[in-house]
Parts: structure tokens; C-alpha cells; sequence
């Protein structure tokens, strides 16, 4: 694939490389007494019973919440959105269980008219496309934002070197994209599925809210920085020209706007009790979905979630090396928390799955973003918290793990 940028710029972000530092985290590493989750998951807290934010939260969804009340609130909400224009909802949607569940609720429960919106991966997966496909052909109107590739592409890439994380520029489409489209099409109400924060564990601001402030979006989701700060990193390196700099989209960027006017924002998932695994059944029945046909994705046992592109690998894998916390952690720590399966099979599926090096689509992601296996292993050993890993006999090992800590615990109880 054709270079990136010049030789001299590739140059200089490799000098760097090794001067950068992405250490976070609380200094002692604890795991949920419920769930298999860290202290190290940005934002997470544990009360003084060991128990996380997350399954407090979960606890609360099945005995604090009056889920009757709040489907008479979102009863409320779309009948004074119903009828408002041609299309009277904008969903977020690439034909996923979780967008794919939105829009049948809205469209067959609620008589709502949907326009689904798509903000196109950086890499359609095969299944991804198929399944994106058969939404789309089940009787949804979609819209999809494929945005200019050469500057996707830097963006992904300096999000890797000075972020930890390529993925970034995808959500801040994904998040973005579709307001913009409600503000450009008059749609009063954006409906995204649920709370990420909440579900898995994070910023409480909006636990009882059905949508989060406008000061509260650009710190949790674009991370305090956005698109304009890879940009400015990418003009400071000579990575971007000043025509490339003009012309990244505004749709990594949200509209001028507030969310308490038009267009509202909300989840479903605070209306309705959200549950990933009805979904995919739910997408199964409804659209054809199909599940990861080599049996699970890379670093994690589930086969359902994540499906549409082939970078995604990377991304979990990087959430491991810079906090210890998998793409299996999170996955098992959301399905005990469903009650879906116990903390003892939680533990045992992380130990077989979690830090999986990702390897099916490992070369096609090296090369869109323009790294060779050097510099991509000098990158990830930059971002490994020291308080995470310990270098023994040239090998690299957590310092604490969750099946660790089971075992420890379980021989202390036999003594």
C-alpha cells in the first residue's frame, strides 16, 4: 500500500517512538469480587466491599431500576417525535446485534420510521459486510460515511504512536457522523444503544441519565482531544500538508450544537434493560446475522460482538497492553454480570483467551497503517505500564492476573 507520508516524517515519528509515555492506572492492582475486571479500566471504581462500579451498576438494573416507569418515558419520548418529519429517528447502525436491535425496537415495537447511519470501518471483515448487507436488505434506509482514506489512514496511525490506540478516529466518526446527519436532515432524535460507560464500567455522570451533557461527550468519548489534536500533532510533524489539514472531515467532529435541543441524543439502553446476548439471538431470528465463522474473534471466546473490522484485533490488543485488561475480560465480565455465566468460568475463559496476539489480519493492519513488526513491537512495549509488566527471561509477564489471584486464594482456603 502506498507510503503514508514522506521518509523524513516516517523517520521522525520513529525517533520518538521510544521517548513517549502512555503509563496510567492506580499503583496497586485489584480485581472485582463479582466479575473479572481490574482497577486498571479507565474511570472504573471499586467500593470498599472489592466490588466495581460496573456490577454495582448491574445490580442496580436488576433491582433498583423500575423498568416499567422507564418504558412509559420512552412511550413519552417517541410519541412527540413520531411524525415530526419523513424520517422521525436517526440510528447510528452497521448491521451489528446492538444497532440491529435499535432499530427493530423502534421500527416494529414502537412504529417509529428509522434512517440508519453508518460510519464505515477502516477494513470491512467479510462477515461484517455480509451481515451489514442483510440489515440493510431486512427493510432499513441507510446512509454510510466512508471518509477520505489517505487521511483516515494518518489519523489511525498517529492515534497509534501517540494514543496507544488507532482505533480512535473510528469512534469519533461513529460518534459524530451521526449527529451531524441529524442536524443536516432536521431528524430530532438520535437514538445510540447503550451506555458504554455504565455497562462496563467508567464515568458515573450519566448512570441515571438517558444521555450524557455536551461537556460530559467530549470528555468521555473524545477523550479530552478529539480529531483537532491528531491533526495539530500531525501539522507539528509534517505529517499532514496544510490542504490534507483543511480538508479532515467535519464529521469527526460534532455539530454546533447542545443536546438538550434539536437533535436530541439518548440510549436505548436506559430505557430498556440492555442484555447483549437477547440481541444477537434477537439479530440472528430478525436479520440473518451471522457470528464469527472461525468460532470466536481473536483474544476472547465470545463469537458475536465486534465483527465488522479487521483492525479491531489491534485495537483489544492494545487495551491488554496498556491496562492488563483484555478483549476477554471484558466480554466475560459483562456475561457474569448478565448472569449469563459464573465468576469461576469468567476466570478460566481469560486465562485460555485474554492477550491473544491477534494474527488473522495482522499483516493487512500493519500494512494500512504503514508499520513494519519492528516499530509496531516498539510502539506496544512503550505503552506497557511497568506496574502491569515484568520482563523475565526475555519474555514479557503480567505482574498479577485474575486466575492467578483465584488460585492463590482457593490454596489459602484449603490451609
Amino acid at each position: 500500500m502506498k507510503e503514508l507520508w514522506s521518509p523524513e516524517v516516517e523517520q521522525r515519528i520513529r525517533d520518538e517512538a521510544e521517548n513517549l509515555d502512555g503509563q496510567t492506572g492506580p499503583e496497586e492492582i485489584e480485581f472485582c469480587k463479582r466479575c473479572v475486571v481490574s482497577n486498571q479500566r479507565p474511570r472504573i471504581t471499586f467500593d470498599d466491599e472489592g466490588v466495581c462500579s460496573a456490577c454495582r451498576f448491574a445490580e442496580r438494573k436488576d433491582e433498583g431500576i423500575d423498568w416499567d416507569e422507564r418504558a412509559d418515558q420512552l412511550t413519552s419520548l417517541l410519541d412527540a417525535h413520531r411524525g415530526r418529519g419523513h424520517y422521525d429517528v436517526l440510528v447510528p447502525a452497521s448491521g451489528g446485534k446492538d444497532s440491529a436491535f435499535v432499530a427493530h425496537t423502534l421500527k416494529h415495537e414502537y412504529g417509529m420510521n428509522p434512517l440508519c447511519v453508518s460510519f464505515a470501518p477502516f477494513i470491512f471483515t467479510d462477515v461484517g459486510l455480509k451481515n451489514f448487507n442483510s440489515f440493510i436488505q431486512s427493510g432499513y434506509d441507510c446512509i454510510t460515511m466512508f471518509p477520505n482514506g489517505l487521511i483516515h489512514r494518518k489519523l489511525a496511525r498517529l492515534a497509534f504512536e501517540y494514543l496507544g490506540d488507532h482505533f480512535q478516529p473510528f469512534p469519533f466518526g461513529q460518534l459524530c457522523y451521526p449527529m451531524q446527519m441529524a442536524s443536516k436532515l432536521n431528524i430530532p432524535l438520535v437514538m445510540f444503544g447503550e451506555n458504554g460507560e455504565a455497562e462496563y464500567g467508567g464515568d458515573p455522570a450519566a448512570n441515571d441519565k438517558p444521555c450524557w451533557d455536551t461537556a460530559d461527550w467530549d470528555r468521555v468519548y473524545l477523550k479530552g482531544t478529539g480529531v483537532n489534536k491528531l491533526v495539530e500533532i500531525g501539522m507539528e510533524l509534517g505529517a499532514f500538508t496544510r490542504e490534507e489539514a483543511r480538508e479532515v472531515t467535519i464529521f469527526y467532529s460534532l455539530p454546533p450544537m447542545e443536546f438538550d435541543r434539536n437533535p436530541e441524543f439518548h440510549w436505548l439502553g436506559y430505557y430498556k434493560k440492555w442484555h447483549p446476548q437477547s440481541n444477537y439471538y434477537l439479530a440472528t431470528e430478525r436479520f440473518g446475522f451471522e457470528a464469527n465463522p472461525d468460532g470466536h474473534s481473536e483474544g476472547t471466546h465470545s463469537k458475536y460482538a465486534s465483527l465488522d473490522d479487521r483492525t479491531d484485533g489491534l485495537h483489544y490488543y492494545m487495551a491488554y497492553i496498556k491496562f492488563g485488561i483484555g478483549r476477554c475480560t471484558s466480554d466475560a465480565a459483562h456475561e457474569v454480570r448478565d448472569g449469563d455465566i459464573t465468576r469461576d468460568e469468567a476466570v478460566a475463559l481469560v486465562e485460555r483467551y485474554d492477550g491473544e496476539v491477534p494474527k488473522i489480519y495482522m499483516k493487512e493492519t500493519l500494512d494500512y497503517l504503514g508499520l513494519d513488526y519492528n516499530h509496531f513491537c516498539i510502539v506496544v512495549n512503550r505503552y506497557r505500564n511497568p506496574r502491569i509488566w515484568l520482563k523475565k527471561n526475555g519474555s514479557w509477564k503480567t505482574r498479577k492476573n485474575v486466575y492467578d489471584a483465584k488460585k492463590a486464594s482457593t490454596s489459602a482456603a484449603g490451609h
